[in-house]
C-alpha cells in the first residue's frame, strides 16, 4: 500500500562545531488519518553529529491491523558528510537492514546482501539538514541504493505549523520512482513533509 515510499523516507540545525541536542518529531497521517509517528533526534559533538531516526506506522481496516512498519536508523556525519550508517527496517512482515561506513576515499555499505563502494562524501534523505537540497543523489537508509534526484524549488507559502500560521518555503524531490515534497521555516528548520503512495493515497508529515 505505501511501501515504495516509506523505502525513502529513511529519515534544521545550524551547521555549526557547537554542542547542540535537537528533536523533530513528527506526526505521520496517512489520507488525513493518524498512522504513527516518526522521530529524528540530533546530537552534534566537536564537529561530528550523531543522528537516530525512528519511525512505526500502522495502519488499520476495520479495526484489524492492515499493514505495519518500524524503521531505525543510526547515522554519524562529519559535516555534510555520512561517515556511518546502520539501519533496520521491518516492513509489514519483511525484514531488511543496512550497514555502511566510510574508509579512506570511498563509503563501503552492505545491503540486501550485496557489498558496494560509494563515492567517499554520501548524503542520506536527510530532510534535517538543508545541504540536502543542493545533492544530485541521496542515499535511501533503508534500501541502500544510492538515488539520483532533481530538487526544484516551488516558492514559499503558509502552512499550518503546531496550529499556527507560518511562511515556509517549499521544494519538491524528484526521483525515478518518486517525488517528495518538503518545507522549510525562514529559520530553515523542517517543518513538513508530503509524498503519494503508488496507490494514490497522501502521506503527510506534521511537525509537532
Amino acid at each position: 500500500m505505501i511501501r515504495s515510499l516509506i523505502m525513502m523516507l529513511a529519515l534544521f540545525p545550524s551547521l555549526t562545531l557547537a554542542n547542540t541536542d535537537q528533536e523533530w518529531r513528527f506526526r505521520v497521517l496517512l489520507d488525513g488519518q493518524d498512522v504513527g509517528t516518526h522521530t529524528y533526534r540530533l546530537e552534534s559533538r566537536d564537529g561530528e553529529r550523531r543522528v537516530q531516526s525512528d519511525a512505526q506506522f500502522n495502519v488499520r481496516f476495520l479495526f484489524i491491523d492492515a499493514y505495519t512498519y518500524i524503521h531505525q536508523a543510526r547515522e554519524r556525519w562529519h559535516g555534510d558528510c555520512l561517515k556511518a550508517i546502520e539501519s533496520s527496517t521491518d516492513d509489514n512482515g519483511e525484514k531488511s537492514s543496512v550497514r555502511g561506513a566510510r574508509n579512506g576515499a570511498s563509503f563501503e555499505l552492505a545491503a540486501a546482501g550485496n557489498h558496494s563502494e560509494l563515492p567517499g562524501c554520501v548524503m542520506s534523505f536527510a530532510y534535517w539538514n538543508p545541504a540536502m537540497l543542493k545533492q544530485g543523489r541521496l542515499l535511501n537508509a533503508q534500501t541502500g541504493e544510492l538515488l539520483d534526484v532533481r530538487v526544484e524549488p516551488l516558492g514559499v507559502e503558509t502552512v499550518s505549523v503546531r496550529g499556527q500560521p507560518m511562511a515556509a518555503r517549499r521544494y519538491a524531490l524528484h526521483a525515478p520512482k518518486f517525488r517528495i515534497d518538503v518545507w522549510y521555516a525562514a529559520d530553515r528548520q523542517w517543518v513538513q513533509l508530503e509524498s503519494t503512495t503508488e496507490s494514490g493515497r497522501k502521506l503527510r508529515y506534521l511537525i509537532q
